[in-house]
This record gives structure tokens, sequence and C-alpha cells, in this order.
């Protein structure tokens, strides 16, 4: 009996080595998606990219498509944010305390996630896919790999309570249909620059200003 219990224990320790080894931890990295927008009625979709740099606990968010841009800096251990955003030609800096933060992602956050037996390669990972659907009632799909972990939980409110990192997903909601699908990513360590925000050159104002002028996130 000691006998088996010594190999039963071997055996757990080294399948327990081995997913740990095929797991990578990642705080410093940037990763860029395309992403479309299709809707039932457009005849073409609308096109851009979402790039996300993580470094600790700071995250930047910048998506932009021909006509706009938007770019969210995120302090997670403080819970605070500021939104970056060009609205006719002027710039408008937003600042978001945490209460604000939680408010504007309300719908999204804390979204549980069940896997399917479905899988594909991305970018050269192993991803299987999960869908879940949100509190306003989007309907997710997404391919995660389990390969590359991320310590910021919080570095994506839709993904915080996912075991992995979404290389490609799709959400749709009342006929509108958004997809996300990455072209790079990279490990190398964001500079601290990133995280920077202006002092001079925007317009600020607060979340429940921007609300009003509904420019908010």
């Amino acid at each position: 009996m000691k006998i088996l219990a010594c190999i039963l224990l071997t055996f757990f320790l080294l399948s327990a080595s081995a997913i740990s080894s095929a797991q990578k931890k990642i705080s410093d990295f940037s990763i860029v998606y395309d992403y479309s927008i299709a809707t039932k009625s457009s005849a073409k979709p609308i096109t851009g990219t979402n790039t996300i740099y993580v470094k600790g606990n700071m995250t930047r968010s910048e998506v932009s498509t021909a006509s706009f841009s938007s770019t969210i800096i995120q302090d997670v251990t403080t819970g605070t944010a500021v939104i970056l955003r060009e609205v006719s030609g002027q710039k408008i800096l937003i600042r978001l305390s945490s209460t604000d933060w939680q408010q504007m992602n309300a719908t999204s956050a804390g979204i549980t996630f069940t896997n399917t037996e479905e899988t594909k390669t991305i970018a050269g990972y192993k991803c299987i896919k999960a869908t879940a659907k949100s509190k306003d009632g989007s309907d997710y799909s997404v391919f995660y790999t389990s390969e590359l972990v991320v310590d910021n939980k919080e570095y994506n409110p839709k993904f915080s309570l996912l075991t992995g990192l979404p290389l490609e997903y799709e959400l749709t909601k009342d006929g509108v249909t958004i997809k996300y699908t990455v072209s790079k990513i990279n490990l190398n360590p964001v500079p601290a620059s990133k995280f920077d925000i202006p002092k001079s050159g925007y317009r600020e104002m607060t979340y429940a200003e921007s609300k009003k002028l509904n420019i908010g996130g």
C-alpha cells in the first residue's frame, strides 16, 4: 500500500509540474486585435484595431477605426481610469473614479464562461472555445489559451474570470456582431511612458459630465 501511495503521489506531482510548465504567467506584454462590427443592415462591416498594453497593475487599451479613436488607461491598484478621446476635432480627457469605472463596466464584469469541447490553434497557441452571456444580454464566444495566463486579472473586465488569454472572441447583441481576432502578441516589456496621463492639450471633464454629453465610455 505504501508503494502504491508513493507511485500515486509521484504521478500527481509530475502531472502538476507538467501543467505548470505548460503555462506562462505574463505581467508585461501587449496584444493587438483586428476587429469588425457588422449589423444585419450594414453592407460592409466597420473595421479597426484594439491594442492592449499591460504592465503590472497598469493597463492601456487603444481602439481605432478610420474615423474614431479612444484610449483608456487604468490603474488596477486604485481602480481609477482616464479616457482619452477626440470628439469633433476636440481632445477630451475624462477622469473616472473607481465607482465610475465599476459603473461603466457593470454589464460586462464578472462574466462566467463555460468551456466547450471545440479547440483550435491561433497564433501558435492551442485554444479552447468557451461561451457566456453577459448581464446586458450579449452572447459571448471566445477562444482562449491556457498557455498564457495574465497576472493582472482586471486588465480586461470582460475576461477577469477567464483562465487564460483570449485570442479570438465574438459578442452578439440585438443584431450587432463584434469579432476580435489577435494579429500580434508581444511579450517584451512595455515602456512605462505608455501609461503617462497627458498634462496639457486636453479639455478635462468628469465621467458624469461626459455621460450628459453622451461621450463617456
